[in-house]
């Protein structure tokens, strides 16, 4: 049975189950999840905890289901947690959790941590054992049009709250530009303000003056925001992807695969073929599909063509080979590339503004 980690509290409340596996990419929700049942536990009487980590092909599973098994010397209830790092416990390992939930009993309560799950992870035999012996509990990141709302919530939590109307939500609106893609900063940056300011109502310049910019970016993002037609916030994160040090190769690369997999479905619709089926034949799913799905219909075809002929001078740029009428720099060349991205996922222009259409772009 799944529980969003929302809801975690309430269905703690109403009742232990015998084990719980949260799993996740976000640190700081992992954390405060694996918390929540701790305490929980803790308030049951399971009171001697064991920690399993398993770590390499050689992990000894067998004393994990040993402590399981065995009396507690110090408690009559135990809280057992196996963390799994890697999210792969191996076929030895399968075959063992599948045992642990068979032979379980109820003087031992079970936490088990684990990264994030793809398709196959979800849908294997270890996996469907866990989660039909207790509670899954999955813990998604927090989307940024969703950030400025889990941050009122946090300063809620800690009496405070920012001001009313268009000045709040230009507050939130800062918070979250500030700490997007990085939940754990977020919440030092909250602790900060609480200790700074104490209960009561924030000013836009005091949440400014405290909050430092912590953000943390990846190119699935950057590529979210180029093909939704967000052109501050893709600029903002070209520029924060840029200062961490990554590969303008690797930037490339991906955002390249984006306008690839435009350019077979945008052939696909002139065919006549329907834009879902076109998704499905270019490989693209999920919200890589919601974003071009939309931008796909808008792309005349000079258009499509002119995005491809310039992710090929990007690539050139990127690798060194430059091209005399596009910036040397790989990231002058990659802003100049995706502000052609951004007024192509722009709503369709009307009347004269129609025809300076990529013009803005081509001159930057």
């Amino acid at each position: 049975m799944q529980i969003r980690a929302d809801a975690l509290d309430t269905a703690l409340a109403r009742g232990l189950k015998r084990l719980y596996t949260v799993f996740g990419d976000e640190p700081l929700l992992a954390q405060e999840a694996a918390d929540a049942i701790r305490s929980a536990a803790r308030a049951a009487g399971y009171t001697e905890r064991q920690v399993f980590t398993v770590a390499g092909a050689h992990f000894d599973w067998s004393a994990v289901i040993g402590a399981a098994q065995a009396m507690s010397l110090f408690a009559e209830r135990q809280l057992i947690e196996i963390r799994i790092p890697s999210g792969k416990p191996g076929k030895d390992g399968s075959e063992a959790l599948q045992r642990y939930v068979e032979h379980g009993c109820d003087d031992v309560l079970t936490l088990v941590t684990l990264p994030g799950l793809d398709n196959t992870g979800l849908k294997s035999a270890w996996f469907s054992a866990l989660d039909s012996a207790g509670a899954s509990v999955r813990v998604e990141p927090v989307a940024r049009h969703a950030l400025p709302a889990w941050l009122a919530q946090r300063l809620s939590r800690q009496q405070q709250r920012v001001m009313a109307g268009e000045e709040g939500q230009r507050t939130l609106a800062f918070f979250a530009d500030s700490v997007e893609g990085n939940l754990l900063a977020a919440h030092q940056e909250l602790q900060k303000l609480a200790l700074l300011h104490g209960p009561g109502e924030l000013r836009y310049e005091q949440v400014e003056a405290a909050v430092l910019n912590v953000a943390r970016y990846d190119v699935g993002q950057l590529s979210e925001a180029v093909w939704n037609g967000q052109t501050a916030r893709a600029l903002r994160m070209l520029d924060g992807l840029r200062a961490e040090g990554e590969a303008a190769v690797r930037v490339h690369w991906l955002l390249a695969e984006d306008v690839r997999a435009l350019a077979r479905v945008t052939a696909a619709l002139r065919e006549g073929r329907p834009i879902g089926m076109a998704m499905q034949e270019a490989r693209v799913w999920g919200s890589r599909q919601r974003a071009l799905e939309r931008v796909a219909p808008l792309l005349a075809e000079h258009q499509m063509a002119y995005l491809l002929d310039a992710a090929a001078v990007c690539d050139g740029l990127c690798k060194g080979l430059p091209h005399p009428d596009w910036p040397a720099e790989p990231w002058d060349a990659l802003r100049r590339w995706m502000l052609v991205m951004l007024e192509a996922a722009a709503p369709a222009p009307t009347g004269a503004a129609k025809g300076r259409r990529l013009r803005l772009a081509l001159s930057a």
